[in-house]
C-alpha cells in the first residue's frame, strides 16, 4: 500500500488526509481522489495495475471505517463514500506505518506459533527474547 502511494504526491502532501480508491471501475487501473480535512477534493491521480500485487484492495489498518476517521457531513468525501464503489484510505495511519516493525512482529508471531513443535522435534533447545550479541535487526 505504502509503496503504491509513494508513486503519488499524496503521502508527502500534509493537506491530504484521505484518499478515495476506485478499484472497481477498471481492472487495469485504480483512480485516486484526494481529500483535505474538510472533506473537499484536493487532487486526483491514476495508478496502473500491471501485476496482480499492484491492486489497492481494502486494507483494514488504513480503512477510514476501521480507523474511525471523522468524515465531515455533506462533504465531497462523504458523497464519494456514499457512492459505494471503492474504499477510503485514512492517510494518518498510513503515514505512521512502520513496515520493518510490522515485519518483525510477524516474524516473532510465526516463530512463537511454531516454538512448541520445534522444541518437541529438537530443532530448538532454548531461546532468548530480545536482541542477540550481533544486534541483528532482522532477527526473530
Amino acid at each position: 500500500m505504502y509503496e503504491r502511494f509513494e508513486q503519488t504526491s499524496f503521502i508527502g502532501d500534509t493537506n491530504v488526509t484521505a484518499v478515495h480508491i476506485n478499484n472497481t471501475t477498471r481492472a487495469d487501473r485504480v483512480f485516486l481522489v484526494a481529500f483535505d480535512k474538510a472533506g473537499q477534493q484536493v487532487g486526483v491521480d491514476t495508478l496502473y495495475v500491471d501485476e496482480p500485487n499492484q491492486r489497492l484492495d481494502v486494507t483494514p489498518e488504513f480503512d477510514h471505517e476501521f480507523t474511525s476517521m471523522n468524515v465531515v457531513p455533506d462533504s465531497q468525501l462523504e458523497q464519494a463514500i456514499a457512492r459505494e464503489y471503492g474504499w477510503v484510505v485514512n492517510l494518518k495511519p498510513l503515514r505512521e506505518y512502520d513496515a520493518l516493525a510490522d515485519r518483525r512482529a510477524t516474524q516473532r508471531a510465526v516463530f512463537l506459533a511454531h516454538l512448541q513443535d520445534m522444541m518437541k522435534n529438537g530443532d530448538v533447545r532454548g531461546f532468548l527474547f530480545g536482541r542477540g550479541e550481533s544486534d541483528d535487526t532482522d532477527a526473530a
